[in-house]
């Protein structure tokens, strides 16, 4: 019944991948609401069956680029993100004490908790691509020149989706060269 919202996201990250020339070791964050996949209003709808579906699409795919994944939970948990323990260590990120729940953290975060070998939550993290699926408002969690990404895919169920990457910020004056990115 959920096929196309796993056939829509697989497709979502992949061209978010390329298009964002993301490499091994990069930090994706997605906001997901499975109330909006579903046609529902965000926060009003939550749909285990929709969550697992897009991660199912997602997931793989970040695995075998071996780009690593920040999952948002809702504002009931003040945007918290899930991700793996070894992921939030190597980038010094402080571990808070909070499981995500259907109504409180969400049903994403919820499948992302309960799929990741050694699940941890954090507050801030600093992102270098995010996919927000639903209107989440991701961006607090994106390191600081973020840069929107137009996918051909626009929708994963009913729910719009936003995209960026980010970039290195310009400094210096007219004489100062910069890299192509």
């Amino acid at each position: 019944m959920f096929e196309h919202i796993t056939k829509e996201a697989n497709a979502a990250v992949r061209e978010l991948i390329s298009v964002s020339n993301l490499r091994p070791g990069q930090l994706l964050v997605i906001g997901c609401s499975s109330s909006e996949m579903v046609g529902q209003h965000i926060g009003h709808g939550s749909s285990m069956d929709a969550a697992q579906a897009a991660f199912a699409g997602i997931w793989p795919v970040l695995q075998e680029n071996g780009i690593e994944l920040a999952v948002q939970c809702c504002e009931h948990l003040n945007r918290a993100l899930i991700l793996e323990r070894e992921s939030a260590e190597k980038r010094g990120y402080e571990i808070v004490n909070v499981v995500p729940q259907p109504h409180a953290g969400g049903s994403f975060a919820v499948t992302a908790w309960n799929t990741f070998k050694d699940p941890v939550a954090v507050e801030t993290i600093s992102a270098d691509a995010g996919l927000d699926i639903g209107g989440t408002l991701i961006g607090m969690h994106l390191k600081r020149v973020a840069v929107p990404v137009r996918l051909k895919t626009t929708k994963i169920g009913e729910a719009n989706i936003l995209c960026a990457r980010t970039r290195p910020k310009y400094i210096g004056g007219p004489r100062a060269a910069y890299k192509e990115m």
